[in-house]
């Protein structure tokens, strides 16, 4: 391990020292992190997505923290530290690889097996079905069990739809998607009738997984969709806000149809 991971370690144990660490991180407890390790995340991914790579070189090391705060913290209660958790890391990374590690082990490495990647993914998938089948709770797990509730929901549809299609329970194509689309549809205007803000929410919830559905039939990823659609709208909106500041307008006592003028307008610039 490196001189600068060393420190990092013990700089960690500093700061959660009961004695002359710091009192916000002596107070923190696994799930109190976890926001943070999702934003650090989402941070690194914008990173990227911006080719900031002197910004993701940041984020990194912030995401890194993360972990060895949930390292500390499981230390301080002898169930695994740092070490362990490269060392599961290393041990599941050779295991999955024997394409790579044909005997397990870092020292096979350059005997590569040659396999097709068809057949790469059949035997990433066996070892993966072998894993599971060795886990101490494998019998009481369904096959949507292995789905993390703890993904972003449209991350985790697209996940849960793909198990159940390797399973046969999926469309050939996707004229009935559509339609599931328009069913669902047709059911959140009936629950908006009713005013019942559970039943409107719940039937919103069927479109946007019908959504899902449609763009992994598509071979979509709808994230990265949304993101796109998120990112055009900050352009066009922005727009919208340069274009009534250059006219001294307030945009807040613009009417609607003045705004779209300027949305329109923006959408002919190609924003």
């Amino acid at each position: 391990m490196s001189s600068s991971l060393d420190e990092m370690l013990y700089l960690m144990q500093c700061l959660r020292d009961p004695n002359n660490g710091c009192p916000w991180d002596q107070q923190q407890v696994f799930s109190s992190i976890v926001p943070h390790t999702i934003e650090e995340t989402y941070e690194v991914a914008d990173a990227i997505a911006r080719d900031d790579m002197k910004n993701l070189k940041e984020e990194l090391g912030d995401l890194l923290f993360q972990i060895i705060f949930y390292c500390q913290m499981a230390n301080e209660k002898r169930l695994f530290d740092f070490n362990d958790v490269i060392k599961g890391l290393q041990n599941k990374m050779l295991r999955r690889h024997p394409h790579v590690f044909p005997d397990g082990s870092l020292q096979s490495f350059g005997k590569a097996s040659g396999l097709t990647e068809d057949e790469l993914k059949g035997q990433w998938d066996a070892i993966k079905a072998q894993e599971k089948a060795l886990s101490s709770d494998a019998q009481s797990q369904g096959v949507l069990d292995s789905v993390s509730r703890g993904l972003p929901p449209i991350i985790q549809s697209t996940k849960i739809q793909k198990k159940a299609a390797k399973l046969g329970f999926d469309w050939n194509h996707t004229a009935p998607v559509f339609s599931k689309i328009r069913e669902e549809l047709d059911e959140l205007e009936e629950a908006i009738n009713t005013l019942d803000q559970d039943q409107m929410s719940s039937e919103f919830g069927d479109v946007l997984f019908a959504m899902t559905n449609l763009g992994r039939h598509l071979n979509l990823d709808p994230e990265k969709s949304l993101s796109k659609t998120n990112e055009k709208f900050r352009r066009r909106f922005s727009y919208i806000e340069k274009s009534v500041s250059r006219q001294r307008l307030d945009m807040s006592s613009c009417s609607l149809e003045t705004l779209d003028e300027f949305w329109n307008e923006a959408k002919r610039k190609g924003l």
